[in-house]
């Protein structure tokens, strides 16, 4: 509680953030929080793909499904309950269909699994990183954090759904005639992707983008008729389906209507391929990218604008920076990554997990917990 507390100063206008030198010493980090893989296979019908891996954590899925429904008052939920409705029957396939076969598998009305996936288009925090070491191999990395103001665990002194997004994440293998098309690391009962690769070809995370055009006007315009816009979950997951390489997947992000602004980070296989998107609804409004000549040998985001000075408490870019400029090129790779991930306030009270993703390896996903005294966020 001490830190939920002490971050209430932030409206007086005093940082709550807790920044700590570079960390060195974290990795490799204990064995028992690195995440296993588990098999979706895409020949299978819709209906049934999540059945297998969801059946081991499903009533955890159902916690924290309820955590969520539980911050809603009755009234709120009946509304909720009409737009999800229209949702529902208007979601793309095969997406439509796979929340029906989760709903089945966890013995939930269809409307809260559909209320599930919609929080993560709305709700999720996080920094992702790009570098380039001195051979041209690409490595990228992001911190996924979520559960802000959704109740705070009082006796573990941290964020409840935070807490119960731990019991279910895992990595992902999309599987086709028994061979692993992408990978993602995945709470398992969401069925778009935040943190995914292609194996050989490209990886892909996104951020959320904290501007005054949120998702919720995209969904109010898909409810009202206006559907040709992506849900960011299924965009990446239609890209990892149909994008063949960097530049097509790049083309695609740049270019289709979304329904929540939003970072894309995207890697490649070659040297220079890697560019921070920034997009609105409709539009790019901006492009970094690796410049390795020109001394750009990392891209580093967090949620907010890269031509803009994030919050005073809410700054984890500066902290991010000089970490990364402390390890230099010589020394990328998983260790310097891990480490400045793992460094607060990159690590926080929100971090649930630290993914690694190369086009060589895959994705290797470790589970975070920060200790006390740690930033809330």
């Amino acid at each position: 509680m001490k830190s939920l507390i002490l971050c209430l100063f932030v409206v007086a206008g005093v940082s709550c953030q807790v920044v700590e030198k570079c960390r060195t010493d974290t990795y490799p980090p204990p064995e028992d929080t690195k995440l296993a893989h588990v098999v979706v296979n895409l020949d299978l019908d819709p209906a049934e793909r999540w059945k297998e891996a969801l059946e081991p954590v499903k009533e955890d899925v159902v916690a924290l499904i309820r955590t969520i429904t539980d911050h809603f008052n009755k009234y709120v939920l009946i509304a909720a309950d009409l737009a999800l409705d229209i949702l529902l029957n208007t979601l793309p396939e095969p997406y439509q269909k796979e929340i029906e076969g989760v709903s089945k598998v966890l013995g939930i009305p269809e409307g809260e699994v559909a209320l599930y996936n919609v929080f993560y288009e709305l709700f999720t925090l996080c920094t992702s990183i790009i570098e380039e070491d001195k051979s041209g191999q690409l490595y990228h990395a992001r911190n996924l954090d979520f559960g802000l103001f959704l109740g705070w665990d009082n006796k573990n002194d941290t964020w409840l759904m935070s807490e119960r997004l731990r019991k279910i994440v895992r990595n992902v293998d999309f599987q086709r005639n028994g061979k692993t098309v992408y990978q993602s690391a995945s709470f398992l009962g969401y069925i778009g992707l935040m943190t995914a690769v292609r194996p050989g070809d490209f990886a892909l995370t996104i951020n959320e983008r904290f501007n005054k055009e949120g998702g919720f006007i995209g969904i109010y315009k898909w409810i009202m008729g206006e559907r040709d816009a992506a849900w960011m979950g299924f965009l990446v997951r239609d890209i990892m389906e149909q994008s063949s390489d960097y530049e097509s997947a790049k083309k695609t992000l740049m270019t289709h209507k979304l329904l929540a602004p939003a970072y894309y980070i995207l890697s490649g296989n070659s040297t220079g391929q890697g560019v921070i998107i920034t997009r609105s609804l409709d539009k790019t409004l901006d492009v970094q990218e690796l410049n390795i000549t020109g001394g750009r040998w990392y891209l580093l985001q967090t949620n907010y604008d890269p031509w803009e000075q994030p919050p005073f408490y809410d700054d984890r870019r500066k902290p991010g920076n000089i970490c990364m400029k402390e390890w230099g090129q010589d020394n990328t790779g998983y260790k310097s990554l891990f480490n400045v991930l793992s460094t607060k306030p990159n690590l926080n009270k929100l971090t649930v997990y630290t993914s690694i993703l190369t086009v060589r390896e895959g994705v290797t996903t470790w589970l975070q917990d920060c200790k006390t005294p740690c930033t809330p966020w």
